[in-house]
């Protein structure tokens, strides 16, 4: 079964860095497509970053581009997203997701995605 755990969420002053990490176990398909989404209070959920594993594409959100780079570590089953000149506003819920299909690939939508993690808390003040 595949289960997905995020780390590394704390509190960050605005103009701040900070580094996720989504630990996949259990995955026995090698492509894939793996994203990071939030969720802030009163607010509905969003994609932010994402990336095919096995194909190299990345995806950002508008919000998010030029200040979050997502890799990952194929030999570890980690997937992570740099997190630069963040805002008050990145402050969420963030997720990171898998999703088998195609459809996946580049998809924000949260019905493209079977797995999810439990989410770790980032705020920015």
């Amino acid at each position: 079964d595949v289960q997905l755990v995020e780390s590394g969420g704390e509190l960050v002053q605005p103009g701040g860095s900070l580094r996720l990490s989504c630990g996949a176990s259990g995955i026995t398909f090698s492509r894939y497509a793996m994203n990071w989404f939030r969720q802030a209070p009163g607010k509905e959920r969003e994609g932010v970053a994402a990336t095919y594993i096995g194909g190299g594409s990345t995806y950002y959100a508008d919000s998010v581009k030029g200040r979050f780079t997502i890799s990952n570590d194929d030999a570890k089953n980690m997937l992570y997203p740099d997190m630069n000149n963040l805002l008050p506003e990145d402050t969420a819920m963030y997720y990171c997701a898998i999703g088998l299909n195609l459809e996946a690939m580049g998809s924000w939508a949260d019905a493209d995605f079977e797995y999810w993690g439990l989410g770790t808390q980032v705020t920015v003040s």
